[in-house]
């Protein structure tokens, strides 16, 4: 396996600075003006590189994405609410929450591609934000099915709020844009604005989420041992199976890999805002701790390559 990126490592710093509750802050509007970039430069690059394919080479395998992407949800909340004997509100929230996607994760995975020099097919982020939706409303159904209230819950202001978000938002429109610059070749103008500084922001971006993973390590310890190893097992579960709806759609190996780095990925900022509107008394500290606290930092320094091992080991096998 490849040697940890120095990218991750400022997630390390971050951490680390939350554990010894050093001073160290990054500026909300910094924060929020990173978040932005990342998403848009996401899908300017997903953009520019799908304006090279047909449409309708990449239209049955997003449709695919959308309906097993509802799939992960379905097998998570069972095992949240028996096994870990979680409440219905929260079984569905986290199950939510892993059902979605990172876009931090993604590009962790963009950049370990770049870095070993493997091709990926360039429409992934358009599968980035498809994934997003069809999870986001599957735990919402297993966190309200026969819940009181339930019927008062404001699906409109849900869908509006999954539909319109930023992170959709931005990314479906860096991709139209992207799209566009790439068929009129255009796209050189933005060079180096939203690719060569990628990696730059993404190591400040991965700052700030070191603080605040280590904000929730309280929360993650409340549950003690099957949290943690839920966090852990499950994504390398959902990494499998993302790896193998990859290589039944004949993507590349690079591209198998990015697909199961979706799929083992959880959300941490499109879920919770989600969830504060659908499911208001299920514990965001939890499935926000697990997500960021457990699976983000196993993913970025452990599964990355491993997904890429999988990816590999599924292709040899077929």
């Amino acid at each position: 396996m490849a040697s940890v990126q120095p990218v991750v490592l400022f997630f390390i710093m971050g951490v680390l600075a939350g554990l010894i509750k050093s001073d160290l802050k990054i500026p909300e509007a910094l924060y929020k003006s990173i978040s932005i970039y990342l998403l848009i430069a996401i899908g300017l690059k997903g953009g520019v590189a799908m304006s090279k394919y047909d449409i309708m080479e990449v239209l049955p395998a997003a449709m695919a994405m959308i309906v097993t992407a509802a799939a992960i949800p379905l097998v998570a909340y069972p095992i949240l609410k028996h096994w870990g004997k979680f409440n219905q509100a929260d079984s569905g929230a986290i199950a939510a929450h892993y059902g979605s996607v990172s876009a931090v994760t993604f590009a962790v995975g963009l950049a370990f591609m770049d870095s070993i020099g493997e091709h990926y097919e360039g429409y992934m982020p358009l599968f980035l934000a498809l994934l997003e939706i069809p999870a986001l409303v599957t735990g919402t159904l297993l966190a309200l099915a026969g819940a009181k209230g339930g019927e008062k819950t404001q699906w409109g202001k849900l869908m509006h709020e999954i539909l319109t978000g930023s992170s959709i938002y931005l990314l479906v429109g860096g991709v139209v844009i992207g799209y566009y610059a790439g068929a009129t070749k255009q796209v050189e103008p933005m060079d180096k604005l939203f690719m060569d500084l990628f990696i730059g922001s993404l190591a400040l971006f991965l700052l700030e989420m070191g603080l605040l993973a280590a904000s929730k390590f309280a929360d993650v310890r409340k549950k003690g041992v099957f949290l943690i190893v839920f966090g852990i097992l499950f994504p390398l579960g959902a990494g499998l199976f993302g790896c193998y709806i990859g290589w039944l759609f004949g993507l590349s190996p690079g591209g198998t890999m990015i697909l199961g780095v979706l799929y083992a990925s959880a959300s941490y900022i499109a879920a919770p805002a989600a969830m504060r509107i659908a499911v208001p008394e299920a514990n965001p500290g939890v499935s926000i701790g697990a997500a960021l606290g457990v699976t983000f930092p196993f993913n970025i320094f452990v599964g990355v390559p491993i997904y890429w091992e999988m990816a590999k080991w599924v292709h040899g096998m077929a």
